[in-house]
């Protein structure tokens, strides 16, 4: 059977050890002025301009993974009203009263874990938990979404998994879901961490030079 979801980003699930998610998460401001869309469940980069960018935005990608957006704030140009979006549609779409910051909640816990579909088939359950402790790219797909749900549609590259330290994600198990465990197919889950995260020391994501280390 085909697996039930198949794109959607980093959604958190936990932390590491036994620790479970809470409502846990830290503001930080978007430019009023920025183009680029960045989807909820979408890895979010910091900038020296003391705001946030999707993960593509930083030039050289010498800037470490912040973490994952969850959601955002602004007060509406027209309405003076405070509008809540689950992602920053790009300030093409909006509009915006800069007399108030644009605020962004990201899950950045250096321990958090996500869920994340593979973007191909892992060709068993044996295949798939050999990839556990590997570490793994999502591509180009870091910063791809749609405005349906304002959701990323960024998955874990299968053919990206190898020991390579570079590498921006580390598997670290698999999903225990029925309805998203067809390893034949794509779009099965698995668990992961962000190898490269600006809390945890200086990392990289977007050129991937230093991630925490090889996988096994």
């Amino acid at each position: 059977m085909a697996n039930a979801e198949t794109s959607f980003g980093l959604r958190r699930v936990g932390v590491v050890g036994s620790a479970v998610t809470s409502s846990g998460l830290t503001t930080y401001a978007i430019e009023s002025d920025n183009a680029d869309p960045i989807y909820q469940y979408g890895i979010v980069t910091p900038t020296s301009a003391g705001v946030i960018a999707h993960a593509g935005a930083i030039n050289g990608g010498t800037i470490a993974a912040l973490g994952v957006l969850m959601g955002v704030e602004y007060v509406d140009a027209t309405t003076k009203k405070t509008v809540f979006l689950n992602y920053w549609p790009g300030s093409a779409s909006v509009s915006v009263n800069t007399a108030y910051p644009v605020k962004a909640l990201v899950a950045d816990n250096p321990d958090q874990l996500f869920v994340v579909a593979a973007d191909a088939t892992l060709t068993d359950r044996a295949t798939a938990l050999a990839a556990v402790f590997a570490n793994a790219s999502l591509g180009t797909s870091a910063r791809t979404g749609t405005t349906a749900n304002g959701r990323s549609t960024s998955q874990l590259g299968v053919s990206t998994i190898a020991t390579t330290a570079t590498l921006p994600l580390r598997i670290v198990g698999l999903v225990d879901d029925a309805a998203n465990s067809d390893y034949a197919s794509a779009g099965a889950h698995l668990l992961v961490r962000l190898n490269a995260h600006f809390n945890a020391g200086t990392r990289s994501f977007d050129s991937q030079t230093t991630a925490n280390s090889t996988g096994v």
